[in-house]
Parts: C-alpha cells; structure tokens; sequence
C-alpha cells in the first residue's frame, strides 16, 4: 500500500496499535518499577500479565481492518480502567498524561471512523 493512499484514519489505527502493543510488552515484561506500580495500586501480581495480554490483543486487532471496532473498543475498555486506577491512586500528571493522550488517540480514530 502506498503511503498517499493511506487514510488518516489508518494512521491513527497504527500509532493506537503501536502505543498498545508497547504497552502490552512492557506489562508483560513485568520490570521493577511496573511491577511496583501495580502494587501499590493495589492488584494481584497476575493482573499486569492480563493488562498486557489484554493490549497486546487490541493492538492486534486495531490493526485489522475488519477487526478494527473491536480492538478500539477493547483498548477504550483498558484506558477507562487505567484512568479508573490513576485517579483513584491520585498518580502525578507523568502517569496520567500519556493514559490522557493513548484515550485521545482512542477517541480520535473512532470519531474519525464515524
């Protein structure tokens, strides 16, 4: 597929899948300091394995075209969750920024898809 041929809205559709495939294997690699944020929220030692197994399939199917109202919906599910968790813990605007702008990339490609 050419680069002119692509639409804004599939733009948008890789950079939410890249964003959340990031994301997935960070959770998955469970490094100290991820590991100790999930802790002190609060949440099993098994729910940052799920969170990432969770945005790794979103950015999977974000990526699919057919698939793609699911993987949005699914990584609005994640974002609405992770904001829950943030505002609830009354984390600092470092944890809460990018959790703002991953749901506004979110929010974005679905109005566009409109």
């Amino acid at each position: 597929m050419a680069w002119s041929s692509v639409s804004f809205e599939s733009i948008l559709a890789m950079i939410v899948a890249f964003l959340f495939a990031v994301a997935g294997v960070v959770n998955l690699a469970r490094s100290g300091a991820v590991k100790r944020d999930f802790e002190r929220w609060g949440y099993p030692a098994w729910f940052q394995l799920l969170c990432g197994a969770l945005e790794l399939s979103s950015a999977a199917l974000v990526l699919g075209e057919p698939t793609r109202v699911f993987g949005l919906a699914l990584a609005g599910a994640i974002m609405i969750g992770a904001l829950f968790t943030l505002l609830r813990n009354r984390e600092p605007l470092r944890h809460l920024a990018p959790a703002l702008i991953f749901s506004a990339l979110i929010v974005a490609t679905v109005a566009i898809r409109s």
